[in-house]
């Protein structure tokens, strides 16, 4: 076995997660994920390790993710009025009591660029994007990961700029309250 396919399955569960938030059809994400693999072993001399292998397999699975949305893209999307109720049901991640929890900043930091190379908080952040709705998952990954233009967000889930913008506010929110409470452990000071 290459030493290649041994790292590909060791990153295989990322990458599945990855295209299962994006694609939302486990079958389909297998595919992507298959080939993001022979991808990689078709482009494996060509890879000079300036980057991890984990990012390089990222930036193939990204552009297999892509593909496969535009070719899906003939077919129907989620219904406006089903991601509207998933939008409204983002109150339950919040404290009951926390009424500001929208006006406060960020708790303190230790040090952003340490706990970033940290393997326990990149599986915090994925513990927290699983946390997160579906389509908010899926927005936020569309824009902050596969780095897609919003107008192409846009046109592929029927939303408006408006509506794109407001999702991607509240899953940053989320992604940070749940960061706050479960890997920085402070809680935002109120007064």
């Amino acid at each position: 076995m290459s030493d290649l396919v041994s790292q590909f399955n060791a990153q295989r569960g990322y990458l599945l997660r990855v295209a299962q938030l994006q694609l939302r059809d486990r079958d389909q994400a297998e595919d992507v994920v298959q080939e993001t693999l022979l991808a990689a072993l078709a482009a494996e001399a060509k890879f000079e390790a300036k980057s991890s292998v984990k990012t390089w397999l990222t930036g193939i699975l990204k552009h297999k993710i892509v593909d496969a949305i535009r070719k899906k893209a003939r077919e129907p999307s989620v219904s406006m009025l089903q991601q509207e109720a998933e939008i409204d049901d983002l109150d339950v991640f919040f404290n009951e009591h926390d009424n500001d929890h929208w006006e406060t900043k960020p708790a303190e930091w230790r040090n952003p660029e340490r706990d970033l190379e940290q393997r326990q908080f990149m599986q915090m952040m994925d513990f927290c994007l699983d946390k997160l709705p579906p389509n908010t998952a899926r927005v936020f990954m569309l824009r902050e990961v596969m780095e897609l233009e919003s107008d192409e967000i846009c046109q592929e889930l029927k939303i408006t700029a408006t509506n794109l913008w407001v999702i991607l506010y509240r899953a940053r929110m989320l992604l940070r309250k749940c960061l706050e409470q479960n890997w920085f452990g402070e809680t935002p000071a109120h007064g």
